[in-house]
């Protein structure tokens, strides 16, 4: 490790800023660990005005980071880079990322879906890059602040084998922030598991229209027929997961808030540019056809989702 260990959140959205705030409220005054948010627009001007504010259920609390820029240059060589962008966006990202990353640098892409890793070594064949996968419902509000609004809020990261010590560290720098992460030794697991969550989570939502409490009542049966679709994609691909993910799956979907509803809904209700489409559902049709499994309801998604995006 060199001297000053150098914390560097890319994206402060729901996910980074909500980590990333846990992260800067334990080392705000230390002179070992520097927590530093890449940040854009009037949000990183809110945070370097006033700071981060994270609103959880009753409690909020407010926070500044070492550094809040939206210039990489100024950031210079990082321990840890934790990625918290979009799945569209990480291309790029990467790309400007370069000159912080030296052979000590470890990469952790938190994204939705279950590619990001491989797309970086892609981009970068030499670099260490772990996986790693969130659960949390949270947003940013309004400018400066960010809300979680869900029951769940942890992160598992990892490799599948042997854990170095830079991945051991980073991990008690989460604990003694009070981040709830785990460390598994086969971290696809969890991330399939979460994927299996967030895929028909984020599809359903966005071809629906409605929060998940809405789309649960009317449409349970192709909230059922989207997780066992995805879930044939898992096993065909080698994937170890529990044998009981479908039950666990659907109490997850229950426990959230009616109202709440996944990133991509917000994307498409908010007429963004790009959404995560490809990632969370075109991603299973177009893997599946590769093992030769049928996905009717995802196809049948897919194709609505596509002409809604256009």
């Amino acid at each position: 490790m060199r001297s000053n260990t150098r914390i560097v959140i890319v994206g402060i959205g729901g996910v980074g800023g909500y980590f990333g705030g846990l992260l800067a409220k334990k080392y705000t005054d230390s002179n070992e660990v520097e927590i530093i948010f890449f940040a854009r627009g009037e949000h990183l001007n809110e945070i370097q005005r006033n700071g981060l504010t994270i609103v959880d259920g009753n409690e909020s609390f407010t926070t500044k980071p070492h550094l809040a820029t939206d210039d990489y240059s100024k950031i210079g060589l990082a321990d840890y880079i934790i990625i918290c962008t979009k799945s569209y966006d990480l291309k790029q990202t990467i790309e400007k990322l370069k000159p912080l990353i030296d052979d000590k640098t470890i990469l952790l892409p938190l994204l939705n879906g279950v590619s990001a890793s491989d797309e970086i070594l892609a981009l970068l064949p030499n670099a260490n890059v772990l996986k790693g996968c969130a659960f949390i419902v949270s947003k940013i509000k309004s400018p400066g602040v960010i809300e979680n609004s869900g029951n769940v809020q942890k992160l598992s990261f990892g490799v599948d084998g042997t854990l170095n010590d830079g991945v051991l560290y980073l991990k008690e720098l989460m604990i003694n922030a009070d981040i709830e992460v785990t460390v598994p030794d086969q971290i696809s697991t969890a991330i399939w598991e979460k994927y299996i969550f967030i895929s028909p989570t984020a599809t359903a939502t966005s071809y629906f229209d409605t929060p998940i409490g809405k789309v649960l009542d009317e449409n349970l049966d192709t909230v059922l027929s989207l997780i066992e679709e995805v879930k044939k994609l898992a096993f065909a691909k080698g994937i170890s997961i529990s044998g009981a993910i479908s039950d666990k799956t659907l109490h997850t979907m229950q426990s959230m808030p009616y109202g709440v509803t996944s990133s991509m809904h917000r994307d498409y209700l908010n007429k963004k540019p790009a959404t995560e489409l490809e990632y969370l559902t075109g991603y299973v049709v177009r893997e599946a056809e590769k093992f030769g499994i049928s996905t009717p309801t995802y196809h049948k998604l897919y194709e609505g989702l596509l002409k809604k995006a256009h």
